[in-house]
């Protein structure tokens, strides 16, 4: 792969607060960065990912995919051990104040030096004012010829505090999808759609042994809901559709990973009037598919809430060995899930914003609505129509394809050809 007028001669460099540690993994964004530094270096770039990363971690580590991480902000983080979003605003001032300098001193200069072009991929609101004195910095230090900056919107959150006018003097603003697209033209903006992808691991078969364990143990009808707590996610909707269905006479169980976000007292206490019984499921001592389901083996209950890191084998046999796997956000700037579910052969619900690979009933179902009794009225419908069911989960497999990682970024580079020829970056 080539990036045609800037050939190899390029390195990335990606900012963002989230990153691979656990300590930085919040929701999709972790994934993005991680997964997409990780495409880029298999395809030969030099690449550095910046991020706010475990403070007991090495500073500065490569990893075996040869990205080099740089791990900010570690002596905030010490003060701050609840996360990466725990201290936000002053791990955010740290990197508009010293960041900018940092990374023209260490990694743009040097690259100069070498013949190599920069590019910036930064994302969410958390950063756009580090862009902008970036993009400032550069020209100032007359670099900006020798880099170009993608300032990227995985969503919505921040946009009221964002310069806009600034930040566009000094980036290239991009979007994750069209959904995102069309929000931003409210603030004057028509950003370029770079969107999400899926490792090529995610394409790998779920093995049908842990399948039919899974299935074992829940014979009956088989929900799952993995996400943040957050009202966006519709959890409460989902938490409504299993009492419905359960009312009808389905005895459906779901198994659910949430997160420690404030929404979640008020899913369990929905479920609880709704007379749902609602276990909570402690790491278990060992932490395979086995193990965990082991574990739910030992409860008796409607709502099974995994309640420690769930790793990702358990994950994909969770989200191919459901029914249906409710990603039935309201707002959902992309939707890694509902694609993460595709890949695996699953058949998932998706929302209607910013899914766009999603087409309803053919490769997922998607909802137009907040109301539980939408999704009700198409699982009992699904549940007689069986090769309808096959063939939703044949077609979401196939269309998983289009969106590997290595896809995206041939798009990625078409674009940023363009956007080099466009913004005056020599060649």
């Amino acid at each position: 792969m080539s990036t045609s007028c800037l050939g190899n001669k390029v390195q990335f460099v990606i900012l963002a607060m989230e990153g691979p540690d656990l300590y930085s993994l919040a929701g999709g964004l972790g994934v993005r960065v991680t997964e997409l530094s990780r495409c880029l270096a298999e395809m030969g770039y030099p690449v550095r990912l910046f991020f706010i990363g475990d403070p007991a971690l090495p500073p500065i580590e490569t990893t075996e995919d040869n990205v080099i991480l740089h791990r900010w902000c570690q002596w905030l983080s010490v003060s701050y051990p609840r996360g990466v979003y725990d201290g936000e605003m002053e791990k955010i001032r740290e990197l508009e104040t010293a960041w900018p300098e940092y990374v023209v001193r260490e990694v743009v200069e040097p690259g100069v030096r070498q013949g190599l072009k920069t590019v910036f991929l930064t994302e969410d609101w958390q950063t756009a004012n580090t862009s902008m004195y970036l993009g400032e910095l550069l020209a100032k230090r007359g670099l900006k010829q020798h880099t170009l900056i993608l300032w990227n919107a995985n969503n919505s959150y921040g946009f009221s505090d964002i310069d806009w006018k600034r930040l566009e003097a000094n980036t290239v603003i991009t979007a994750v999808s069209r959904y995102m697209k069309h929000i931003m033209w409210q603030y004057g903006i028509n950003p370029v759609v770079i969107r999400n992808g899926i490792p090529k691991r995610s394409l790998q078969p779920v093995p049908m042994q842990h399948i039919d364990e899974l299935r074992v143990q829940y014979p009956g009808l088989l929900l799952a809901k993995v996400g943040r707590y957050s009202m966006d996610k519709r959890w409460i909707m989902a938490i409504e559709a299993v009492a419905e269905l359960k009312n009808r006479g389905h005895k459906p169980r779901i198994i659910v990973r949430g997160g420690k976000e404030e929404h979640r007292q008020a899913v369990r206490s929905r479920a609880n009037a709704l007379g749902l019984k609602w276990q909570e499921i402690e790491k278990p001592a060992e932490v395979t598919v086995s193990g965990i389901i082991q574990a739910l083996s030992s409860y008796d209950a409607d709502v099974y809430e995994l309640c420690f890191y769930v790793p990702e084998e358990f994950i994909r046999v969770l989200y191919a060995g459901a029914d249906f796997v409710l990603a039935n956000s309201g707002h959902e700037p992309f939707g890694l899930v509902g694609l993460e579910v595709m890949g695996c052969g699953g058949l998932v619900f998706v929302g209607s914003t910013g899914e766009d690979y999603a087409s309803n009933l053919v490769n997922c179902i998607s909802i137009e609505t907040n109301d539980h009794r939408e999704m009700v009225v198409y699982i009992e419908y699904m549940l007689s129509q069986r090769d309808v069911r096959a063939a939703i989960r044949r077609n979401g497999r196939i269309n998983a394809e289009t969106f590997v990682w290595e896809k995206i970024a041939e798009d990625l580079f078409l674009k940023i050809n363009f956007l080099a020829a466009q913004h005056g970056l020599t060649c």
